[in-house]
């Protein structure tokens, strides 16, 4: 009963906002680099932090006591970002923010306590690459809802079946949030688009998860959870700098941007594909016990072929 109360609210608390939106003009205009062609409300992502103040509201004492700097962290990424959904800010402004926000979150993982110093650099590295890919990936209906459902219910398993790292309700609160976002976002016309605040929002909160489970475990195989995004965003990343492009201006040659834009595949349907082997990945990564290159090897090589084999095709049908 609990939860069903949960998604009203959040329901609720997505009405207000479009109207808020729809007042104050938060829109997303189509440009030459968009995968939809119509303006669509801009930021229904917001739900993510909206998601977190409930939580906080509903298991009071413990977010008081653990979860604040999570908490401080979440909140600071998500205003800035949302602050550069209406207004581009400038990257020293932006990346100042989500330095802090990680200083946050590896404070509430137990990081700083766990890992030697000289990790912490690498840790900071990983996962700003992490947020960024998240945002790189926010291009299409679906993606970022579909995709992180499927890396929280796996999360939830695990926290169920293999290992308790954290509270049930941690896990819950953000699959409730992705389902009222995809119930506005999962359409062919989708009545909103989650921008920063929500690549962003719902990217941390899914990090900080894995984090907890990698401090809990001591095994880094986790971070696979999200290798469909990691091969993806890393493999565009390569063929950008072969190609001296900058890497850090908007683009469309991502493969899901390929299919959406210059294939005219459904976005829902290519958004449910990227879902779908993740969640292969994630069922392979929980059973599985071979050491983590093993598993890399096994997950990155056939995975990174098909979308090299998939790109090269496309560019070529297409003389991109």
């Amino acid at each position: 009963m609990e939860y069903i109360f949960i998604v009203i609210i959040l329901f609720i608390s997505m009405l207000v906002y479009f109207k808020i939106a729809d007042k104050y003009n938060i829109i997303d205009k189509p440009n030459h680099r968009s995968a939809h062609s119509q303006i669509t409300l801009r930021g229904g992502g917001i739900i993510f932090p909206v998601a977190f103040i409930i939580f906080c509201l509903f298991n009071f004492n413990e977010a008081l006591e653990s979860y604040w700097s999570f908490g401080l962290g979440l909140l600071a990424i998500c205003t800035i970002s949302f602050i550069d959904d209406i207004k581009t800010l400038s990257n020293r402004i932006r990346l100042s923010v989500h330095f802090i926000s990680v200083i946050l979150l590896l404070y509430f993982t137990g990081a700083f306590s766990l890992m030697p110093f000289w990790v912490w650099p690498i840790l900071f590295i990983l996962i700003i690459g992490t947020l960024n890919a998240y945002n790189f990936m926010d291009g299409i209906n679906g993606m970022t809802g579909i995709y992180s459902l499927v890396t929280l219910c796996s999360l939830v398993y695990i926290n169920l079946e293999v290992i308790q790292f954290t509270q049930n309700d941690f896990i819950y609160y953000p699959i409730l949030a992705c389902l009222v976002f995809l119930f506005f976002n999962f359409r062919k016309k989708a009545k909103c688009f989650a921008g920063d605040v929500g690549s962003m929002g719902i990217g941390f909160w899914v990090i900080g998860l894995i984090t907890l489970l990698i401090m809990k475990t001591g095994d880094y195989k986790y971070i696979l959870l999200l290798s469909i995004y990691g091969i993806e965003v890393v493999l565009t990343i390569i063929e950008r700098i072969l190609l001296k492009e900058n890497i850090f201006e908007a683009h469309r040659r991502h493969l899901y941007q390929l299919f959406a834009n210059e294939k005219k595949v459904s976005h829902l349907a290519v958004s449910f594909v990227y879902a779908f082997f993740q969640l292969i990945v994630n069922a392979f990564l929980i059973y599985s016990n071979f050491p983590i290159w093993l598993v890399a090897l096994i997950i990155f090589v056939p995975i990174g072929g098909i979308y090299l084999i998939l790109k090269w095709s496309l560019k070529k049908q297409y003389n991109l």
